[in-house]
């Protein structure tokens, strides 16, 4: 089915548990930390649903785009558009929107033979997921205090890091924790999962499973919210709409029933799951597209900025924006290649191209700092001109004032307090803050997602090319 906005906003109103420090959030559609980007969220599934293009049919069901399982070269375009829909209507500042962990399972599916005894189960989940239109988030990073289970055990203490607990004939149970869940609040269901290698004997925290948001004992811990701050929209515009939020999940007690469980008591397995199926392409291929909807908010913004004092002229900001443009053009550049150089695999279907995809992955992690660096730059100190709020406007006086001594040759005072207050939510709020720091470990930290480059290179390709030119030519005789 295809989920309407309204219909998703109803199903979070499902008695989930959600601490922000000591308060407890009866509901998050409605609370002042959260309700804006519940509506951006909700807004999501209106635009999916009222587009045929972002939707495809088997046997008389419609289903969202990001569940197709590619067997063409259009199929894969199908994804991307729809991936670059949901990705311009939040300028790729949502990194977990609803079609990212669909992408995964999606990618896990095309290839279930992987998880052995549990391929029907990954299956049905996959089916539940596309059939329901189930917004899922993961947390597959145990917290980052209990990666030495040592210091735990020589104390005599609980290990925090989430595993099984118990087995019993109709499920496992789970307790502890895990990191990260951005966009968890606005879910339906969490993908627990393993990203970090895990030693021989940290079996019972291999489980990969997937629980409800609302689950007996799972309560999610939110980190300090943005929006809530955000006194009026106009000075605060993407903190107002897209602060996604991110949770840790604590797990006390919860029961998993046996058919979502997906992994169990394997530590390799635990992580081949992503890399031996499309899962891990599909689900980052969509990262790419939504770094570059942010690409196109900061090249756009960087003129705007550049326009708005007359810099635009100078020779040295033109050389800047053009250094934007060429970046973004790069970016689009790499992810229009996933398309054109498609792997077939596995067999029967399509897959992005997967050393593409992760040299694209890279570059987003290396280039963000030094891309909002240069933005900074052109905004220079016009930021901390103007008032503290726009609430100057309210006030007959001030208004007249401000009217007639912040206005440009360019812009008039209003509008050019709009554009800095854009800027700076983008560049230097705690929103921005936040988005510096994720961004740069988006995948992981930079030596895991170069690692990932170096998986799929083809080595022997490189080195063929060394001892054929080597061969080419011997000892020189006397």
């Amino acid at each position: 089915m295809l989920k309407t906005g309204s219909e998703h906003l109803r199903q979070l109103r499902d008695g989930r548990v959600v601490y922000i420090g000591a308060e407890k959030v009866d509901d998050i559609t409605t609370h002042p930390a959260f309700r804006n980007a519940a509506r951006t969220v909700a807004a999501i599934y209106d635009m999916k649903a009222a587009d045929s293009r972002f939707c495809f049919q088997e046997q008389d069901e419609k289903y969202s785009a990001y569940f197709l399982r590619a067997k063409t070269r259009e199929d894969l375009e199908k994804r991307t558009q729809l991936h670059q829909a949901i990705a311009r209507m939040s300028h790729g500042l949502l990194g977990r929107s609803p079609d990212h962990v669909s992408s995964f399972v999606t990618g896990m599916a095309m290839n279930a033979p992987v998880f052995g005894k549990f391929e029907d189960n990954l299956l049905k989940y996959y089916e539940h997921m596309r059939r329901e239109d189930v917004y899922g988030v993961y947390a597959v990073i145990p917290p980052q205090a209990a990666r030495n289970p040592e210091f735990y055990q020589k104390q005599n203490l609980p290990i925090p890091t989430l595993r099984v607990v118990r087995e019993d004939d109709d499920g496992v149970v789970i307790s502890g924790m895990k990191m990260l869940a951005t966009g968890a609040v606005f879910a339906n269901e969490i993908w627990i999962g393993n990203l970090i290698p895990l030693a021989p004997n940290q079996l019972p925290e291999s489980i990969t499973c997937a629980i409800a948001v609302n689950a007996p004992g799972v309560t999610l811990w939110s980190r300090k919210p943005f929006e809530r701050h955000a006194q009026f929209e106009f000075d605060s515009p993407l903190t107002w709409r897209f602060d996604e939020s991110d949770s840790m999940v604590m797990c006390d007690e919860v029961k998993v029933p046996w058919e979502r469980v997906f992994v169990h008591m394997d530590a390799v397995l635990a992580r081949e799951i992503y890399i031996k199926t499309p899962g891990h392409c599909y689900g980052n291929h969509q990262s790419n597209v939504r770094f570059h909807a942010k690409m196109r908010l900061i090249v756009g913004l960087a003129s705007r900025i550049a326009q708005a004092s007359g810099a635009h002229e100078v020779p040295a900001v033109r050389e800047v924006l053009g250094r934007f443009c060429a970046l973004e053009a790069t970016l689009g550049g790499m992810i229009a290649g996933q398309i054109q150089d498609a792997e077939a695999w596995p067999k029967g279907y399509l897959t992005f191209n997967r050393r593409y995809m992760y040299a694209a992955l890279n570059w987003c992690t290396e280039s963000h700092s030094q891309i909002i660096d240069a933005l900074r730059e052109l905004c220079g100190g016009g930021i901390f001109q103007m008032p503290a709020d726009i609430s100057v406007m309210h006030e007959p006086k001030l208004k007249a004032q401000f009217e007639a001594y912040w206005q440009t040759p360019q812009l008039g005072a209003a509008e050019r307090m709009k554009l800095y207050k854009l800027a700076w939510d983008l560049i230097g709020s705690e929103f921005a803050g936040r988005h510096l720091q994720y961004e740069k470990f988006y995948a992981g930290a930079s030596f895991i997602v170069r690692n990932h480059n170096f998986r799929e290179a083809p080595w022997d390709g490189f080195h063929k090319v060394v001892d054929d030119l080597m061969g080419s030519y011997g000892i020189p005789a006397h």
